[in-house]
């Protein structure tokens, strides 16, 4: 298995976040998904090694309150889309110039709203997301502040369950993790026109949390759609996801 280095960058405001890179060759940016983290999204069920394996250098992130990185509890640390502000910086600070890029469920939403707002990945990876879930995100956004909210409290067949179990984990920081979710804006289908580049809808059989994965991709200038096992929690779990990612960023 390929070494997992760590670094750390600064991003929006000073906040020190932490930068976890596999494997030798073309730059690929891989972000994770709300609660998670670069090592349990990418790395500890063997996807981050596929694609090392392939042929990428797999720069892995770790999300502002999330990982290794700093959860500040300042609201003013977390303006309108600082995941893409972080993102720009991260990318800025590494020199990419010709890199793929790629995400999982908070993740995608973070990649496409940076290429709109100015990255210029080569292709483009977007696991866990359908068409409804770029647009729908205040719905979700309530529903994950809810489980916060009421965390410590919430039984076995609420529908938040699964995500008070995740964050408990995760042990994460529910302070600046509710500061973060306000800081994500809803991404309209018009704007998808404006995502060129070849991109992969990449989803589990049995995740619909974010809607369609083939709308997506049909919705998009150049789309395509792969089929994974799992849900959206299972998904990064199987190999299989590593592997259609791979296969297309090889194309």
């Amino acid at each position: 298995m390929s070494e997992v280095r760590k670094d750390y960058i600064e991003g929006f405001g000073g906040t020190r976040l932490a930068v976890h890179t596999m494997g030798t060759g073309r730059p690929l940016l891989l972000l994770h998904g709300l609660f998670s983290s670069a090592q349990v999204n990418w790395i500890k069920y063997g996807n981050a090694q596929i694609l090392a394996g392939a042929g990428f250098e797999v720069i892995m992130p770790d999300l502002r309150a999330h990982g290794e990185s700093e959860a500040p509890h300042d609201p003013a640390l977390y303006p309108e889309d600082v995941l893409v502000e972080d993102l720009k910086r991260l990318v800025a600070e590494l020199g990419l110039a010709d890199y793929d890029l790629g995400g999982f469920s908070l993740g995608s939403r973070t990649s496409v709203r940076g290429v709109l707002a100015g990255l210029a990945p080569r292709k483009l990876v977007l696991g866990g997301m359908g068409l409804s879930g770029l647009a729908g995100w205040a719905r979700r956004s309530a529903h994950f502040v809810d489980a916060i909210d009421r965390f410590g409290t919430i039984e076995r067949g609420d529908k938040a369950f699964v995500a008070q179990a995740f964050m408990k984990t995760m042990k994460v920081d529910r302070i600046a993790a509710r500061l973060l979710l306000g800081s994500v804006d809803d991404t309209p289908p018009e704007a998808i026109a404006g995502v060129p580049m070849p991109t992969l809808c990449v989803c589990g059989a049995d995740d619909q949390d974010n809607g369609s994965a083939p709308d997506l991709a049909e919705a998009l200038p150049d789309g395509h759609y792969a089929e994974v096992p799992g849900n959206h929690m299972s998904s990064v779990t199987f190999k299989e996801m590593g592997r259609a990612m791979a296969e297309f960023l090889l194309a």
